[in-house]
């Protein structure tokens, strides 16, 4: 099943309950929210209060994507908050078994994502307690940056290691994803698209219709 999972970093805060409105009425499944703290990358976006806000105004799956120092401080903070999905960076913990077995404990399902720099097998002692895997094609930290070309052959292999192991769990992209190559990202592998810039750029209904013809045009061939 692909899925996609527009990135409120790149929306415009002066209307974000809008937009998030018309990012449900036109079909996207996914809200895909960036926590950032200044310190594990260099930006800082948003935190616990923000999502709390916004829960209310959605019946989106939240994908809160934590790219912060020590994660498994504030588990509970984002579980409480609205989070479905929480995902944490391998590189931002000394305890990713415990980060893993917190998220679960709270009824959410855990995500696990590693940097561009990072080898791909390092996540195979936590894959099969894994729900999704989330490969960043950018080095996080900022939005509207280029996919790195390198990513498609991490993707490839991302998806192999899964597949071999027999374990079904999502396959997320993450940096510069575009109808222009979203194609290629599905190709290596990948079932969960997060794309920021390429859907909040312009009219965000048409946006999320292309991004969804180019989903339906890819499992046609």
């Amino acid at each position: 099943m692909l899925i996609l999972s527009p990135s409120i970093l790149s929306a415009d805060f002066t209307i974000l309950g809008e937009q998030m409105k018309e990012v449900e009425a036109a079909g996207a499944e996914y809200l895909h929210v960036d926590v950032m703290d200044g310190i594990f990358v260099p930006s800082i976006s948003f935190g616990m209060p923000v999502i709390a806000s916004i829960r209310k105004a959605s019946d989106l799956i939240f994908d809160v994507h934590l790219m912060i120092d020590r994660p498994e401080r504030y588990i509970e903070e984002f579980a409480e908050g609205g989070a479905d999905i929480i995902t944490f960076h391998l590189e931002a913990t000394d305890c990713p078994d415990q980060v893993i077995r917190s998220i679960h404990s709270l009824g959410k399902k855990a995500g696990m994502s590693i940097k561009p720099k990072t080898p791909v097998e390092s996540i195979l002692p936590y894959a099969d307690r894994l729900d999704m895997l989330l490969i960043m094609s950018v080095e996080p930290g900022f939005g509207g940056q280029s996919y790195l070309p390198e990513s498609t052959e991490r993707i490839c292999q991302a998806r192999r290691l899964l597949d071999e192991r027999g374990l079904n769990i999502d396959l997320q992209v993450d940096g510069g994803i575009s109808t222009d190559n979203v194609h290629t990202v599905l190709g290596a592998g990948a079932n969960v698209i997060v794309a920021g810039s390429a859907i909040f750029r312009g009219s965000i209904s048409e946006n999320i219709k292309a991004m969804q013809t180019a989903f339906a045009k890819f499992e046609n061939e």
